[in-house]
């Protein structure tokens, strides 16, 4: 599939302040960065030398600062807890102009925070402190109250699933069935294997393992990969199923056509966030008015942008027209 570059830049420049409501599971991605000149004398590991430390938004947060990036409106709904990563993240959604009114405190909780240690642009291990408990009574009703609000101001819905206890399954019935009754797309980066519990989504995105492993299908051909997503059709009762492929880009599914898009990345360093820059770009281009082939094909340049790059990024309108353009000369 190919799109006139006067297409893409009709549709980038809709991206402008459309918003988008992003429900899901907030994290905070901590990088430590460093060297490795020597081997521990305690054990067999590198000793890394730390030079400096940086933090990023994660999970639905990094969807929402994608969507930001690339000029739209996210309404970010969500949970954290009250400590110190707590509040970094909300500040750190401040600091980039969002609405913090939908990140619910949850006393009981602690905030998902990911550790990355990073050796000569190499991950050299991740450490990981989370609470995946189920969110419930007071909280709960918080966010079912703050998930309406945003849906009804917003263009549509995107469910970033990251199985940390916020989207459970009569949560995410109550957001999809109300999204679709105003008539707004349901886009969804998928976690668990049940999928059935994200029924009635417009659009669902799962990368190759996930689809494999939600629909029950080995997946070692292209017909394999189409007869996947067709199942994942079925079971969900969705529009359209995109198999995000790695280096191999992305494959559409519909009930009666697919589409192959070959990745546009020149090279990959690192395809942490990618996900999250699919999903944004998706419902970027969506919201803005673009038909989901369209969609899917600017999410595929974005998505080729984020994995040359070391570390959790997102791209700029410029990047992805750069990118257009690139692949087309």
């Amino acid at each position: 599939m190919q799109m006139t570059r006067t297409r893409v830049q009709e549709l980038l420049q809709r991206f402008t302040g459309v918003p988008v409501t992003v429900i899901g599971d907030l994290i905070l991605d901590q990088f430590i960065w460093g060297k490795v000149e020597r081997i521990s004398p305690e054990a067999p590991v590198p000793v890394i030398e730390i030079t400096r430390e940086t933090i990023h938004l994660g999970g639905a947060a990094n969807v929402a600062a994608n969507l930001v990036a690339l000029g739209a409106r996210p309404v970010l709904i969500g949970v954290v807890g009250r400590d110190q990563a707590g509040v970094t993240l909300r500040n750190e959604l401040g600091r980039m102009g969002m609405d913090t009114g939908g990140v619910i405190i949850d006393q009981a909780r602690a905030t998902t925070v990911k550790t990355r240690i990073i050796a000569h642009h190499q991950q050299v291990c991740r450490a990981d402190r989370e609470c995946r408990d189920a969110v419930s009574g007071a909280v709960l009703d918080q966010l079912l109250a703050a998930a309406s609000s945003a849906v009804d101001r917003t263009v549509g819905t995107v469910i970033s699933d990251y199985a940390k206890g916020v989207l459970m399954s009569d949560f995410l019935s109550a957001v999809i069935s109300e999204s679709r009754a105003r008539d707004k797309f349901v886009a969804v980066d998928p976690k668990v294997e049940n999928f059935a519990v994200y029924r009635g989504a417009s659009v669902i995105t799962p990368n190759k393992r996930e689809a494999e492993r939600a629909a029950g299908i080995p997946i070692s051909s292209d017909e394999d990969l189409i007869r996947a997503g067709r199942r994942l059709l079925e079971t969900t009762g969705a529009e359209h199923i995109l198999i995000t492929r790695g280096e191999e880009g992305m494959t559409l599914v519909e009930p009666d056509r697919y589409l192959h898009l070959p990745t546009a990345a020149r090279e990959v360093y690192d395809v942490t966030g990618a996900g999250d820059t699919v999903i944004a770009t998706l419902s970027a281009a969506l919201a803005a008015g673009a038909n989901v082939q369209e969609a899917a094909y600017l999410a595929n340049h974005a998505a080729g942008v984020v994995v040359g790059r070391v570390g959790t990024a997102s791209a700029s309108r410029e990047d992805i027209l750069a990118s257009v353009e690139a692949q087309a000369s």
